[in-house]
């Protein structure tokens, strides 16, 4: 049994049987209906069922005292920053006092839902659903339904009103809180527009409904009352929202890609013991100096030392090399690498926060934080914009209230709520929203996918390119690159007798020998006495005749000189091919080489992005030479060699540093950090999930010429959102005045709030119509 004790009670009864639980250490009343486990015949006793579950998961953790070795994870807060103004920074979810925007976890990971999301959700189809109806009323007398006839002006206006109301009541809130906050703080910017819009709209409207007779007679409208507009103010709440649900579910992404990193490591791992067993523990278990097992197939858990079994282990998550590293003992292998056919033992060195994969979440989550949305060019307009409205508004009732010859302050008041209407944001929130839905649309036509509108503001200034090289410019799959024979041999015969000795395995060069060998139709021989040399290469007997295949240090190993035959094999390497020796008898006979061959459009693209003005620079973390034969055949003049992740992003931060704008393309989990630094990240869309996740751009179909698509779709969105914003604003420069009265001297009248409203719809709709000539963009 536990540890057990005796308590004497308060009242000095009989002592109660107590015991500790062996996961927290308290206290455990024995005979109170605690939860108890049997393990190896002893019965534990456990002060609630989670530590009973955590116990059963790995006795042996609890039992030895390891636990008590595990290092105390302080508490994590949840704290939320805004992505444009990082030094806000707050416990929880919420909006930014400056820009408005939803802020965001810290981390890059928020448990369940966005709030917002959800809620802004319920409120657009609540806006929506007044609004349909309201457009009817609204629009029937322009459509020739008299459903105003039907039913009557005044109870038309008041249907009118009940409609709008729980829309600019309750939905708007949101909106109107991050107005008013905006005007206390002296943010001003697109909330603000949006607050002073609908509030003009909808307090005329109801001024309007419920006291026609205060207006003048030559603002009548239909029916010869005066001209309400519910449905404006609904209409623009509406649009808002659907704006906003559109940013909210692209900025909902950004913690997919930590979630995709995580997922690389596996949830347990098979921990051997001190007493001989072996144990499926949880994870967060293990600590420096375990020893585990990793099973064929399997991923590694943690980083750590080989010390028994030798295998070749699939690193390409660090390296985004595809073709496998040989692991013996003595060697370093990394957590979420994936183990290959044989069976490793090593001895954990980095466990938790400290191995290279939390290390690579740590980067991403630090990146993806320092990216600006492109609505922030429409909220720097607002900064004086708004405050110009509103003074040319209030300087319109104020001359109205002197200089009007009779009913001075109804026309000042019609001045003042023209301006405002004339005024209101529509075309603004739209400007954005509906140019990126469009290229968006375009974009996945030519297999060009869009993250969000900072992506495409980002490419659009870009100035230097950094691409990866595996699965980017090459294929990421090895083939047969080259033949040699010497003396006394053919090529065919080179490539039968070394696909016979690989045609049991299973590693990537031997299938790029085996399928130039199927290709070429050579035949192959039974092999007898096969042998696997791990870190070298295979040999056996073919036809009577030893045979080996490997590198350098199996010749080694076979006592084979390969002096007289290493200049072709360094021709061969130097085109950036991974060599192989085959030998006969003791004797060379041949040389194989396989190489990651180049997509075929890789140079065309290259060229094209050295037209559009980009700088290209190649990072890859594969040898030097064959770096440099890649470089070469693309036309790519600055490349750089043997990066690991870390090495990647630092590329892109001294990038930045120098002033750089910096586009990132790439397609492995090494590339990850990279992507999410850059101000752009362009993923493979044949790769690594999370590399995909890290991006803000992904093509779809792996092709480098889909950079260039993804450039030109950019730099056309772009100047479109721009010339949106000037349809959105040249209205108002024009309509401002006017609305304020500055052609009453010469008209005779005063602008109706009705043409106000028509010219803010204009705006709209040239806004609209622009956006939609994206569609037809030739890519």
């Amino acid at each position: 049994m536990s540890t057990n004790s005796q308590t004497a009670p308060a009242d000095g009864g009989a002592p109660v049987p107590t015991a500790i639980d062996p996961v927290c250490g308290m206290t455990v009343k024995l005979n109170a209906g605690k939860p108890k486990l049997v393990y190896k015949g002893t019965e534990y006793h456990f002060c609630n069922p989670k530590c009973l579950t955590r116990f059963d998961a790995d006795p042996y953790f609890y039992l030895s005292g390891n636990s008590k070795r595990r290092k105390k994870a302080a508490p994590k807060a949840a704290r939320y920053t805004c992505p444009m103004d990082p030094e806000i920074v707050q416990d929880g979810p919420g909006t930014c006092p400056i820009c408005g925007m939803a802020l965001e976890p810290m981390d890059g990971q928020a448990d369940g839902p966005n709030p917002e999301l959800v809620d802004f959700t319920r409120r657009f189809w609540v806006s929506v659903a007044a609004a349909v109806p309201l457009l009817i009323l609204s629009m029937g007398p322009m459509l020739s339904l008299p459903i105003r006839d039907w039913i009557g002006e005044r109870i038309a206006v008041f249907l009118e009103m009940i409609l709008a109301a729980p829309v600019v009541l309750w939905a708007a809130q949101p909106f109107f809180h991050r107005g008013w906050v905006s005007v206390k703080t002296w943010h001003l910017n697109m909330w603000t527009l949006i607050m002073l819009g609908v509030s003009a709209a909808f307090g005329y409207s109801v001024v309007a409904a419920f006291l026609p007779g205060i207006f003048p007679h030559d603002i009548a409208g239909h029916g010869g009352g005066v001209p309400v507009y519910f449905e404006a103010s609904v209409v623009i709440i509406a649009l808002v929202f659907l704006g906003q649900i559109l940013e909210l579910r692209a900025r909902e992404k950004t913690g997919d890609a930590l979630k995709a990193l995580v997922n690389l490591a596996p949830k347990k791992a098979l921990r051997l013991n001190a007493d001989g067993s072996e144990y499926e523990v949880p994870l967060e278990n293990i600590l420096v100096g375990d020893r585990i097992r990793v099973r064929p197939g399997e991923s590694v858990a943690v980083d750590g030392q080989v010390t028994e079994g030798r295998s070749s282990v699939d690193e390409s998550m660090i390296t985004g090399e595809s073709i496998p590293v040989e692991k013996n003992p003595g060697d370093t292998v990394t957590g979420g690498t994936i183990n290959g056919n044989g069976g490793l033992v090593i001895e954990a060195t980095k466990v938790g926060d400290d191995t290279m994969l939390a290390q690579i979440v740590k980067l991403v989550t630090s990146a993806q934080r320092s990216r600006a949305p492109i609505q922030s060019l429409a909220d720097r307009v607002a900064s004086w914009f708004v405050p110009a409205v509103v003074g040319v508004a209030v300087v319109s009732f104020v001359a109205w209230l002197i200089f009007a010859p009779e009913q001075s302050f109804i026309y000042a008041i019609v001045a003042a709520v023209s301006v405002l209407m004339i005024a209101c944001p529509c075309a603004l929130g739209l400007a954005t929203p509906v140019s990126v839905i469009a290229a968006t649309g375009r974009g996945a036509q030519a297999g060009v996918l869009i993250r969000n509108a900072a992506a495409l503001e980002r490419l659009a200034a870009a100035d230097v390119l950094v691409i990866d090289k595996t699965g980017t410019i090459t294929e990421g799959k090895p083939v047969l690159s080259g033949l040699a024979a010497f003396e006394g041999f053919s090529e065919d015969e080179v490539l039968a007798l070394a696909a016979s000795l690989e045609k049991g395995s299973g590693h990537p060069l031997a299938a790029a020998i085996l399928k130039g060998a199927g290709e070429r139709g050579a035949p192959l021989h039974e092999v007898d006495n096969f042998d696997s040399v791990t870190g070298k290469g295979v040999q056996g007997v073919i036809d009577g005749r030893r045979v080996a295949l490997g590198n350098s240090a199996m010749m080694c190993h076979i006592d084979l000189g390969i002096s007289d035959i290493k200049a072709d094999a360094d021709r061969l390497a130097a085109e950036g091919a991974t060599v192989m020796y085959l030998a006969v008898n003791g004797k060379p006979a041949g040389l194989i080489a396989a190489a990651d061959p180049v997509k075929a459009t890789a140079s065309e693209a290259v060229a094209a992005l050295k037209e559009a003005g980009l700088s290209v620079i190649m990072a890859t973390g594969d040898q030097e030479a064959a770096a440099r034969a890649v470089a070469g055949r693309v036309g790519i003049d600055e490349f750089r060699a043997g990066l690991l992740p870390e090495g990647k992003k630092a590329l892109v931060d001294g990038l930045q540093a120098e002033g750089r704008s910096v586009a990132m393309a790439g397609d492995g989990v090494n590339d990850a950090p990279a992507l999410a630094a850059a101000d752009t990240g362009i993923a493979m869309g044949t790769g690594a999930d999370v590399a995909i996740e890290s991006a803000g751009i992904t093509l779809v179909k792996g092709d480098l010429q889909g950079v260039v698509k993804a450039r030109q779709l950019a730099t056309a969105t772009i100047r479109n959102i721009k010339q949106n914003l000037f349809f959105a604003f040249i209205y108002n420069v024009v309509g401002v005045p006017i609305a304020a009265g500055v052609l009453y001297p010469i008209t005779g009248s005063m602008l109706s709030p009705m043409l106000a409203a028509a010219a803010m719809s204009l705006s709209s709709v040239s806004v609209i119509s622009n956006a939609l000539r994206l569609r037809q963009l030739k890519l």
